[in-house]
């Protein structure tokens, strides 16, 4: 299926691994030419059909940075894609998770996606539209325990603003959605720092049976396994091209059949 993304110009947050890397070559494959942000882009340097720019997205200039080099090389940005987000497992619950802890989150996984969708927004309803897909996480309305309180609270925010933009700038031709990711097979969920490898530490164990640990104890996976980031990247791509133009304020989940309800 030709997705009619060739010539398009993305710009994708978070581009540099993971999930992001994924859809930055997901996007290119397809023939989109991708402005990739991420505080470092070794990984990036030298890919065809991507722009790499090392850029700070926490900074409140950040997200504007990026997308102004989007406009001054190319002069339209036709698809966003917020990925940038981490998470940092509470290990003590909501009572000693501290604001500060909340507020990184919220900076982390909410403002970002903000700031890049208010430099972007009025681009597009310039050219006449564009496609906006907003990563977000099957933690912003399926919370098993506090590990991922403030994370969940801040990938909540994003999906309602995703909606509530899907309604606004709907009639400016602007498609607007949110991919919810459960777990990945990413350095988020299996790297040296990852949650594994976290909850180990806490107790005790290896990361191995850690990761199994954390996996039964939120209802396992229909699957079996992790979803892959290519797999996430597919839909972000799909979500992306003019070939889903009506389809907009919708939250598309991605979980290995993690949720057992609707």
């Amino acid at each position: 299926m030709d997705l009619g993304l060739d010539g398009k110009i993305a710009v994708v947050t978070g581009a540099s691994k993971g999930i992001g890397l994924a859809i930055t070559q997901a996007l290119v494959e397809e023939g989109a030419h991708v402005v990739a942000g991420a505080r470092s882009v070794d990984s990036l340097e030298g890919l065809d059909g991507v722009t790499a720019v090392p850029v700070d997205l926490l900074a409140p200039e950040g997200p504007g940075l990026l997308v102004r080099r989007a406009l001054d090389d190319h002069g339209r940005v036709d698809v966003l894609v917020n990925n940038v987000g981490a998470v940092r497992l509470r290990m003590d619950g909501f009572l000693g998770t501290s604001d500060d802890e909340f507020a990184w989150a919220m900076q982390m996984n909410f403002f970002s996606a903000l700031r890049t969708l208010r430099a972007t927004i009025p681009a597009m309803v310039e050219q006449g539209g564009g496609a906006i897909v907003n990563v977000a996480s099957v933690n912003a309305f399926f919370q098993p325990d506090a590990g991922t309180i403030d994370y969940g609270a801040a990938k909540a925010a994003l999906l309602n603003l995703s909606k509530s933009l899907a309604q606004e700038f709907g009639a400016k031709g602007i498609h607007i959605n949110c991919v919810s990711p459960g777990p990945v097979a990413t350095e988020l969920w299996l790297g040296d720092h990852g949650v594994a490898a976290t909850v180990a530490a806490a107790n005790g164990i290896d990361a191995d049976a850690a990761r199994e640990a954390v996996v039964a104890s939120i209802g396992g996976f229909a699957t079996g396994r992790f979803t892959t980031p290519e797999e996430v990247a597919t839909l972000v791509t799909l979500l992306a091209s003019e070939r889903t133009a009506n389809v907009t304020g919708a939250n598309y989940v991605i979980d290995g059949g993690l949720i057992k309800t609707l």
